[in-house]
C-alpha cells in the first residue's frame, strides 16, 4: 500500500462512497434473504444487515497485494473487497459462474485475483491461515498485511489464542478484526466469556489493540487507518475490536428466540446507514436525490446479479471429482541408480538427511514443530538443525497443534513449502480441525483457486510402553480423507526419499514415521535421492499368499515370510508405501498370482485401512481369490502399558505366521 494511501481524506465524494458501499451490502442482503425464502439460495446463509461499517471502514484501505481471510458472514467482505456481485450471488446458488465454482457455497468465496482467501463456516477457522499467510510473506521480506474477520464467538477457541500468541511471537502482520455483534449464535457474550471485553485478550499476548464503534463507519476507518499505519512501521499485528450487532439472526434457520424484539429494534435505531446517512444530511453533504440515486444505482446491480446467477449453469456430475486433488502434479521423479558406495545409516538419520536436503535444495522449504529447534526434536531427527539454518527456517512452536498446524497450510498457500512436525500421531488430533477442514478442502472449495502445498511429518505406533494416549496407529483416519495423500516410509531409501518427493507435490501430504523405525540401522546407498511416492512395492516374491502392510509392520512381516519359508510356504510381500492413493493395481496382480490375501495393519481392526484394502480385492478380484481375504490387526483395546499386554495388544510375526497357516489349510480343505 503506498503512504498517501494511508492518510484521512474523506471528501464529500469518499463520503457519499462509503454510504453507497454500506447501502450496497445492506440491499443485496436483503434481496438474498428473499431468494433463500424461495429456496434459490440453500444450506446456511449468515447475513450481515448491520455490520457493514466495519467491512468499508476496513477493507478499502488494503492494497490489492495484501491479503483477506474472512468469515461464514463474508458476503459483505466479498463485495468490498471487489468480488464481482454477480460472481457472489452465482456462487451462493451453486452455479459454475460462481467465484468459487459453486463448490463453496454461501460461507466460501473465494477468489485469488482479489487475495480473497474465503469465508470459513468453523468458527475461529480462518485465524491460523491468517497466520500462515503472513508467515509467508514475513519470511520472504515483502510489505503485505493480512486482514483477518472473525466473530466475539471466536475468541471462545483454541485455535484464537494460538494464532495471536503466534502472530505476536513472530511479529507478524495479521490486522485482526473482531467483529463484535454480542451473540455467538444465540449465547450472548457476557453469558459465554469471563471477560467481555475482547480487545483486554489480544493485549495479554503483547498484541496492540484498540476498541471502536463497530456502528461509525468513520470511527471504524480512522480506527483501520492508524492500525495500518502501525504495522507498516513495525511489521507487528494489531487488534480492533469492533462492537457492533447483527440485526438478523445468526442464519436464516435461526428463531432469534434468545432476545427481544424491542433491543433489536433499539439497535436498528443506531445502525450504521441510518448513523452515518443521518450525519451526513444533517450538515447538508448529502441530498435526498443523491440517496435516492444511489439505492436506483445499487438496485439496478442487484437486479443484474440476480439475472446472472439465474442464467448461470450448474457443473456437470461428470467433474464431480475435479480440484480434489491438483490437475497437474509433476512427474514421477527420475530414480537413481543405486550407486555401489553404501553408507550404514539409522532410519532416524535417513530422515534427517532428507530434512537437510530440502532446506539447501529449496530456499521456500522450513521446518517447523515444537521441539524442532533447541532440543533437536523429540525423536532426534532435527538435532544441529538449528545452527546451522537458523531460527528462521527451523522453527520452535509453542504446543498448540491447531494453531501452528494451520500457519504452516497458510504459508503453503502462498507459496511456501513448509515441513510440519507433529510430535506424534496422538497430538495431530488437535490439529484434525486445520488437516481436515482447511488443508484436504480448500483446493476443492475454490474450484481450485487456491492448493495447499505442504508436508505434515509425525511419529505413529505402539510398543514402546507408552501407555494408550502415546500409542496410536491413526493413519488409517487420515487415509479416509479425501483431498491429502498419505505415505507409511518403512525403508531407508523411502525414509530419505519420500520426503523430496512429497515436497514437490502440489497437495497436502502427510508422512507417518513408525516410532519403533528410528533406531533401525541398514545400508542406503550414497546417491539415495528421491523415491516414487504413488507406488506400493513388491518386499518379498511368492507364490502362496500376498501379505500387504506398511511400515512398522513390514519387517514383522518379512520376519514371517522367512519362518513361512521354512516350511515351503513362499509369501509374496507387499510393501503399501503410501495409504492414500492406493496401489490397488500391485496388489489385484499379486493376488492374481497367489490367489490368497492376508493384510497386516497396526491399527485396530474396525474401519481399519485392512479392511478397505479387502473390500477391494472383494470387489475387483473376487474371482482370484481361493479363500477370503484375511486381516491381522491390533486388538480392540487401547494399547495397554504393561509389555506383555501391549505385544499381545499388536501385530506380531507369530500371528501373522498362524494367520497364514490358517489360510492355508482352509483353502487346502
Amino acid at each position: 500500500m503506498n503512504e498517501i494511501e494511508l492518510k484521512p481524506h474523506l471528501t464529500r465524494e469518499y463520503m457519499l462512497n462509503l454510504l453507497r458501499q454500506m447501502i450496497r451490502i445492506r440491499r443485496f442482503e436483503d434481496r438474498c434473504a428473499e431468494l433463500y425464502t424461495k429456496e434459490k439460495i440453500r444450506g446456511f446463509l449468515h447475513l450481515y444487515d448491520g455490520e457493514e461499517a466495519v467491512a468499508v471502514g476496513t477493507i478499502p484501505l488494503l492494497g490489492a497485494e495484501d491479503r483477506l481471510v474472512g468469515t461464514y458472514r463474508e458476503h459483505g467482505h466479498a463485495l468490498v473487497r471487489g468480488l464481482p456481485m454477480g460472481e457472489v450471488l452465482a456462487e451462493m446458488y451453486g452455479k459454475a459462474e460462481g467465484c468459487s465454482g459453486g463448490r463453496g457455497g454461501s460461507m466460501h468465496l473465494f477468489s485469488d485475483k482479489a487475495n480473497f482467501y474465503g469465508g470459513n463456516a468453523i468458527v475461529g477457522g480462518g485465524l491460523p491461515l491468517a497466520v500462515g499467510l503472513a508467515l509467508a510473506d514475513k519470511m520472504r521480506g515483502e510489505n503485505r498485511v493480512t486482514a483477518c474477520f472473525f466473530g466475539e464467538g471466536a475468541v471462545a477457541e483454541g485455535e484464537f489464542h494460538e494464532s495471536l500468541n503466534l502472530a505476536s511471537l513472530w511479529d507478524l502482520p495479521v490486522l485482526f478484526v473482531c467483529e463484535n455483534n454480542k451473540y455467538a449464535m444465540g449465547t450472548a457474550l457476557e453469558r459465554s466469556e469471563a471477560e467481555i471485553d475482547i480487545h483486554k485478550k489480544a493485549e495479554s499476548y503483547a498484541i496492540r489493540a484498540e476498541v471502536v464503534d463497530g456502528m461509525d463507519v468513520v470511527a471504524v476507518e480512522a480506527a483501520a487507518r492508524r492500525a495500518l499505519e502501525q504495522m507498516r512501521e513495525t511489521h507487528e499485528p494489531y487488534f480492533l475490536e469492533c462492537r457492533t450487532y447483527r440485526f438478523r439472526a445468526h442464519s436464516m434457520f435461526d428463531a432469534q428466540l434468545y432476545r427481544d424484539k424491542a433491543e433489536v429494534e433499539e439497535w436498528r435505531k443506531k445502525g450504521p446507514i441510518v448513523r452515518f446517512q443521518g450525519w451526513l444530511e444533517s450538515n447538508g453533504l448529502v441530498h435526498l436525490d443523491e440517496i435516492k440515486a444511489i439505492e436506483t444505482d445499487v438496485e439496478l446491480e442487484i437486479d443484474a446479479a440476480v439475472a446472472f446467477a439465474e442464467a448461470g449453469t450448474w457443473e456437470p456430475i461428470e467433474e464431480l471429482t475435479q480440484h480434489v486433488y491438483a490437475a497437474a502434479r509433476p512427474p514421477p521423479p527420475l530414480l537413481p541408480v543405486p550407486s555401489a558406495e553404501t553408507m550404514e545409516i539409522t532410519y532416524r538419520e535417513a530422515v534427517k538427511q532428507a530434512v537437510v536436503d530440502a532446506l539447501v535444495r529449496d530456499p521456500r522449504t522450513f521446518l517447523m514443530g515444537e521441539d524442532v529447534g533447541q532440543y533437536g526434536g523429540s525423536y532426534a531427527v532435527s538435532k544441529g538443525l538449528l545452527e546451522r539454518f537458523g531460527p528462521e527456517r527451523i522453527r520452535d512452536t509453542p504446543l498448540s497443534e491447531s494453531g501452528f498446524t494451520g500457519a504452516g497450510i497458510g504459508a503453503g498457500v502462498a507459496g511456501m513449502r513448509p515441513i510440519v512436525e507433529l510430535m506424534t500421531v496422538n497430538f495431530s488430533m488437535l490439529a484434525l480441525d486445520q488437516i481436515v477442514n482447511t488443508a484436504a478442502t480448500l483446493r476443492h472449495m475454490s474450484n481450485g483457486q487456491f492448493g495447499v502445498p505442504l508436508v505434515i511429518r509425525m511419529a505413529t505406533g505402539a510398543g514402546r510402553q507408552l501407555a494408550a494416549q502415546h500409542s496410536h496407529s491413526l493413519e488409517g483416519w487420515y487415509a479416509h480423507i479425501p483431498g491429502i495423500r498419505v505415505l507409511a516410509p518403512a525403508t531407508l531409501e523411502d525414509a530419505r526419499g519420500m520426503l523430496w518427493t512429497a515436497l514437490e507435490d502440489p497437495d497436502p501430504v502427510l508422512i507417518f514415521e513408525n516410532a519403533l523405525l528410528y533406531n533401525r540401522t541398514g545400508l542406503l546407498a550414497a546417491n539415495a535421492g528421491p523415491v516414487d511416492i504413488d507406488r506400493a512395492a513388491v518386499r518379498r516374491s511368492g507364490s502362496d499368499i500376498t501379505l500387504v502392510t506398511y511400515g512398522g509392520s513390514l519387517f514383522k512381516s518379512l520376519d514371517a515370510a522367512a519362518e513361512l519359508a521354512k516350511s515351503g510356504i513362499e509369501t509374496e510381500v507387499i510393501d503399501l508405501r503410501s495409504l492414500r492413493p492406493l496401489d490397488m493395481p500391485t496388489i489385484r496382480s499379486s493376488v492374481a498370482k497367489t490367489h490368497r490375501l492376508l493384510i497386516v495393519d497396526e491399527g485396530w481392526r474396525s474401519g481399519s485401512i485392512a479392511a478397505e484394502i479387502g473390500m477391494r480385492i472383494a470387489e475387483e478380484g473376487f474371482l482370484d481369490l481361493d479363500a477370503p481375504p484375511a486381516r491381522v490387526c491390533s486388538a480392540e483395546v487401547p494399547i495397554p502399558y504393561a509389555r506383555h499386554l501391549e505385544d499381545a495388544a499388536l501385530p506380531q510375526a507369530e500371528r501373522i505366521v498362524a494367520a497364514v497357516r490358517a489360510m492355508l489349510r482352509k483353502g487346502q480343505g
